[in-house]
């Protein structure tokens, strides 16, 4: 059995169980700010009961562990929009210069740096059983009651064979693996710079006879419908690689209106706003997309597309919650042919 302080002292084990945030809700219902996907420094020391000093404490002792776990300090304008949009119609105590805001896997490291506190203990205490069970059950003690009956000198021939011939060359394929991994890397790198320059000779070309393609570009997608202009970002997507790509029905959507893989497997969920140039997406568009791609279905990339600018408001959302936006002069250089780098 794994010792219960394990995970106070091995930062290897802690990064290995970050991805089970289910297990907070499962011990405590944790409540999260108006953007699905925060808490504030108080909230985080109300889950755990404890003081709100303790986690100020535990923040300057471990601040990078925790910053790259998706804990942030916000000032500034960043902080004025994050107030807005999250605390100023919530019974929010007003920060005055910065505010520190946590992500759930934060929530979780923290739970895995507390010590004294009965809740992050029971964390650690889940965590821990089921890291156990996963360890004590290997593939081995399957192989062993199949072949339990077996002759002893069939087992010993096996695990010759298996020693001499099968584990090496799966050492070697994972030796090699790291190199192919390393070429094809640097072959996509001179793909992608052959194709700016592609895209960079076109553009002269088009300049030079007076038929710039941008414009070309901006008419023909102002003319789409909403429907076109979604199965013009679902070819796009297809054309950079992704597969699995959906086009949802408007009344199934729940605010995502395409869905794909890329070509490394990551999940992408798009949103696809076609408005008139001097029309900006607002903020309520932006939430609505937010909360669908990250707190109710958790896409790894969420992209949403617009053929015209986005408010302040709808891009400082888009910022804090990991959006990744495309406006109109994004829009307009990835249909004439620029790889989108998210997509990458």
């Amino acid at each position: 059995m794994l010792r219960k302080s394990v995970l106070l002292e091995s930062q290897t084990l802690r990064s290995s169980v970050l991805d089970r945030r289910d297990v907070l809700d499962k011990v405590k219902a944790l409540s999260l700010l108006p953007d699905g996907m925060h808490v504030t420094t108080a909230m985080v020391a109300a889950y755990f009961e404890v003081a709100e000093t303790v986690i100020n404490n535990l923040l300057s002792r471990h601040r990078h562990e925790l910053q790259s776990n998706g804990m942030r300090v916000l000032r500034g304008s960043e902080l004025r929009n994050f107030k807005e949009l999250n605390l100023s119609s919530y019974g929010h105590p007003q920060p005055r210069s910065a505010l520190a805001i946590w992500s759930r896997r934060a929530v979780l490291n923290v739970a895995m740096l507390l010590r004294d506190s009965e809740v992050a203990r029971q964390v650690r205490v889940y965590l821990l059983d089921t890291e156990y069970l996963a360890r004590t059950q290997p593939v081995e003690n399957l192989v062993a009651t199949d072949f339990a009956s077996l002759d002893a000198r069939v087992d010993q021939r096996i695990t010759q064979i298996l020693g001499k011939t099968i584990v090496p060359m799966f050492n070697a394929l994972i030796a090699t693996s790291g190199e192919h991994r390393r070429e094809l890397i640097e072959l996509r790198a001179d793909i992608e710079n052959v194709e700016r320059a592609l895209c960079r000779h076109h553009r002269r070309i088009s300049s030079l006879e007076g038929k710039p393609p941008t414009g070309r570009g901006r008419n023909s997608i102002a003319a789409m419908t909403w429907q076109a202009f979604e199965r013009h970002v679902a070819d796009l997507l297809r054309h950079d690689g992704c597969g699995d790509v959906v086009v949802r029905q408007p009344h199934t959507d729940r605010g995502v209106a395409i869905t794909a893989r890329t070509a490394d497997g990551r999940t992408v969920a798009v949103q696809c706003k076609n408005r008139a140039g001097h029309r900006a997406v607002p903020s309520s568009d932006m939430q609505r997309f937010a909360g669908a791609s990250r707190a109710v279905e958790r896409f790894d990339v969420a992209l949403f597309v617009t053929t015209s600018r986005l408010s302040h408001e709808a891009q400082a959302i888009a910022d804090l919650s990991g959006v990744l936006t495309v406006n109109r002069e994004g829009m307009e250089a990835w249909s004439a042919g620029a790889r989108l780098k998210a997509l990458r």
